[in-house]
C-alpha cells in the first residue's frame, strides 16, 4: 500500500499536519490500514527530502503544516495514471502457509483449508454488513459523503477479495484430491510385463515361432483389469 501517495493526495486538498493526515487517511479508508503518527511523520520527512512536500507554516494551535509542491503534485498525478504493478505481488500469508503445509509431517492440509474457509466466509459476511451501512450513509446524502463513498469502494474490494479467496480455497482442496488419485491408482495397477529377453516390454523381440493358442477355458478377450474403479464405487 502506498502511504506516500495517499498522503500526497490528502495534501493536494490543502496544508495538513501529521495527526490530521492520519485521521483523514483512516477516515477515507475506514481504518482498514491504520497508521500511527510516527509512520506519518517518517513518510513526511522522506517526502520533504525528495522535494515533494515542504513546510507550510503553522496553524493557530501551533501544529507544523506540510504543503504539497509542484513536483509532489506531478508525482501524485503520475501515480493516478500509472497502473499498479503486479509483477512483484506482495507476500500473502495464506499462500505461504499452504505452500509450507503441503507434505509437512503431521499437518492435515485439508483441515487447514477448511479452517481458513470458515474464517474467510465470516470476514466476507462482516464486510457485507459494513457495506450495507456505508451504502445507506451514501444514499442519505450525509455531509461526509466523499469519505463514505471511498470507504464503500474499499469495502467492495475486500468483499471481492474474500470471495476470490473462498473460491481459491475450494480449488486448492479439489486440486489436492485430484493429485492424490494418480498415486492411489498406480498402487492398484499390476506391474508392467517384462519382455522375455529382458528388452523393452513395449517393443518385444519378434517371436521365432507361432505362439500357442489360449486355452479353451480362458476366453480370448479376457484381460486383467485394475480394481481401482470398482473400489471407488464401493
Amino acid at each position: 500500500m502506498s502511504i506516500r501517495h495517499g498522503l500526497l493526495a490528502l495534501l493536494e486538498r490543502g496544508p495538513r499536519y501529521g495527526s490530521q493526515l492520519r485521521t483523514e487517511f483512516e477516515s477515507r479508508t475506514g481504518s482498514t490500514w491504520p497508521l500511527n503518527v510516527g509512520q506519518v511523520y517518517t513518510t513526511l520527512a522522506r517526502l520533504e527530502r525528495d522535494g515533494l512536500v515542504a513546510p507550510g507554516g503553522e496553524d493557530a494551535a501551533g501544529h507544523t503544516l506540510y504543503a504539497i509542491t509542484d513536483d509532489g503534485r506531478a508525482e501524485l498525478h503520475q501515480w493516478y495514471e500509472r497502473p499498479v504493478d503486479r509483477a512483484h505481488p506482495p507476500r500473502d500469508e495464506l499462500s505461504i502457509k499452504l505452500a509450507m503445509a503441503v507434505g509437512a509431517p503431521g499437518v492435515d492440509i485439508r483441515a487447514v483449508i477448511q479452517a481458513q474457509r470458515h474464517a474467510t466466509i465470516k470476514a466476507m459476511q462482516d464486510y457485507t454488513r459494513l457495506k450495507a451501512t456505508a451504502l445507506a450513509a451514501v444514499e442519505s446524502g450525509q455531509s461526509r459523503e466523499r469519505d463514505d463513498v471511498a470507504w464503500l469502494l474499499v469495502l467492495e474490494q475486500l468483499i471481492f477479495q474474500t470471495e476470490a479467496e473462498a473460491r481459491w480455497l475450494d480449488h486448492c482442496e479439489s486440486r489436492l484430491v485430484r493429485l492424490s488419485l494418480p498415486a492411489d491408482r498406480r498402487a492398484t495397477e499390476p506391474a508392467a510385463p517384462q519382455a522375455a529377453d529382458g528388452g523393452d516390454p513395449d517393443h518385444p523381440a519378434v517371436p521365432t515361432t507361432t505362439p500357442a493358442p489360449a486355452p479353451a477355458s480362458v476366453p480370448a478377450t479376457a484381460t486383467a483389469r485394475p480394481r481401482t474403479a470398482r473400489m471407488r464405487r464401493s
